[in-house]
């Protein structure tokens, strides 16, 4: 079997490809044949250094789709069966525990930048039956955090406002899962082309954050104030965001695209009764129920660019650039572009 193995802090230049020895598949677990993968922003901060993970040599990438090919004793899952790869695979349900999230995908040798993986039996998800690999690989991680923030965290009344930043896998799926759902979506980008796009999607309202005066201000005038916010930016718009909120309002804090340091005014929280949530991903379960809404509502995910295993340095050099829309995928089908 072949895989990619980077060094921590390496960089893409640190990835190269490798043949490596058939680990055997024990009791409760599965050899999957992976057919795709997709890249989160996880994925490149822990090769550029940016992400606390263990240092040293490992396999990278979180997000995986494949088939079965081989299960282990007491093991369900049939050979030929179609499945997804949960983030965490001991978080199965319930609340994230410091055990149940020890172990995640894409650090260590844990991986799904290979030809073949063999994973824990109950740490995967049967994969929609409408989506291809490659739309089932972006599932794990940006799929189910934007359902961990708009579902997970407190209900949204329909027709409520949604704030989501940038045009990246989980403001995307965002957009997309508050319209199946009844909200009313607001986006963010510096491009005007993207923006168009994201309306082609069903948002409600956008604001380019390059031209606009104040971003958050144009927001507020915009909804009224947002009643949910899924905040990738970190440090460097967690204070725009709240400023965008109305009083109750809940953000969901997934990510620090411009830092994770810095902070908002308590005052500011305690006044207009904000709610903080910091979002770890998700479960298996939240990942079972995010394949069903997505069979239930026909929700195809916005795949930008699909790049062959062998070229998987130039998908991390892509997603470095920070100019897709949706998700950048590498492909182990053969005959994909």
């Amino acid at each position: 079997m072949q895989k990619y193995v980077a060094t921590v802090g390496g960089g893409v230049a640190s990835l190269r490809l490798t043949e490596a020895k058939a680990a055997k598949v024990g009791p409760g677990e599965v050899r999957v044949q992976v057919e795709a993968v997709s890249l989160n922003r996880r994925d490149l901060m822990i090769l550029e250094g940016g992400y606390p993970v263990a240092p040293g040599d490992f396999v990278p990438v979180s997000d995986g789709a494949g088939i079965v090919t081989e299960v282990g004793p007491g093991v369900t899952w049939k050979v030929g069966d179609r499945v997804v790869a949960s983030f965490f695979p001991d978080w199965h349900f319930g609340d994230p525990r410091s055990d149940t999230t020890a172990r995640s995908l894409g650090t260590g040798s844990l991986g799904m930048l290979a030809s073949e993986v063999v994973l824990p039996a109950n740490g995967l998800v049967r994969a929609p039956t409408h989506l291809s690999a490659e739309q089932a690989a972006t599932l794990p991680c940006a799929g189910v955090t934007a359902w961990h923030a708009l579902f997970e965290v407190g209900a949204l009344k329909r027709d409520g406002w949604v704030l989501l930043q940038g045009t990246g896998g989980v403001s995307i799926f965002g957009l997309q899962l508050a319209r199946a759902a009844g909200y009313r979506a607001v986006i963010t980008s510096s491009s005007d082309e993207k923006l168009a796009r994201a309306r082609s999607l069903g948002a409600s309202a956008t604001v380019n954050y390059r031209t606009s005066e104040d971003w958050a201000d144009d927001v507020a005038t915009l909804t009224g104030g947002v009643d949910r916010v899924i905040e990738v930016g970190g440090s460097g718009t967690l204070e725009g965001s709240v400023r965008a909120a109305r009083p109750g309002a809940r953000i969901a804090i997934i990510g620090g695209l411009t830092g994770f340091e810095g902070g908002v005014s308590a005052l500011d929280l305690i006044f207009r009764s904000l709610h903080l949530d910091g979002i770890l991903i998700g479960s298996r379960s939240m990942l079972e129920d995010l394949s069903r809404f997505l069979e239930a509502t026909g929700i195809e995910p916005v795949v930008d660019q699909v790049f062959p295993f062998a070229r998987a340095a130039d998908a991390f050099r892509t997603f470095g650039e920070n100019e897709h829309f949706g998700k950048i995928v590498v492909t182990l089908n053969p005959g994909k572009p």
